[in-house]
């Protein structure tokens, strides 16, 4: 770890526990610290742009609550993003409570939404391929393989941050993994 990396966790460390004794000043710091981070975090474990700054704000008020429990032990940045996989799963209960209630409301049978144009022309085909065989992954191996691979983060910190067991996360990220490999197959195969 850089002597500057160092003193920018002693400095994260010393904004939580600012938080902690109702310092707001120090939220605000710290927001302006990891929000690119949180933002980018979110989307890519394929949030809604629409709901990733809502999602990087609610990760955030959430820090006042949950300060006092902060282990030091644990790097503030890793903290922050398993707050915001809390965040991200309160969210997509909540939206598939609400479609539920829509659904039954309307008594019409739930329908996939269809791929916007945008989606169709974007980027190349290999990307296309990825983001398809990505979003299929189960919601936690998509959790652990951004973590993981996308965030850089050690499985250790994983597992802190998620608050699971290492062999969890390793187990996970196998599976996404073969999982993908799987998927980016097949899809070549029907391209053939």
């Amino acid at each position: 770890m850089t002597i500057a990396r160092s003193r920018a966790t002693v400095a994260d460390k010393d904004l939580v526990e600012r938080i902690v004794h109702g310092d707001l000043q120090a939220l605000g710091e710290l927001f302006d610290l990891h929000e690119p981070a949180l933002k980018r975090f979110i989307g890519r474990l394929g949030v809604s742009p629409a709901d990733v700054d809502d999602l990087v704000q609610a990760t955030f008020l959430e820090v006042p609550r949950v300060a006092a429990r902060f282990d030091p032990s644990l790097v503030v940045k890793n903290w922050l993003l398993g707050l915001a996989t809390i965040m991200v799963r309160r969210h997509r209960r909540s939206l598939a409570r609400a479609a539920a209630r829509l659904i039954a409301w309307a008594s019409v049978p739930a329908q996939s939404a269809a791929e916007s144009p945008a989606t169709a022309f974007e980027n190349d085909e290999v990307r296309r391929r990825f983001q398809r065989a990505f979003a299929e992954l189960s919601a936690k191996k998509r959790e652990v393989f951004t973590l993981i691979v996308l965030e850089g983060l050690s499985g250790e910190d994983v597992a802190r941050a998620l608050a699971i067991p290492v062999n969890t996360v390793w187990t996970r990220l196998h599976h996404a993994r073969r999982d993908l490999r799987r998927a980016l197959a097949e899809d070549s195969r029907e391209l053939s």
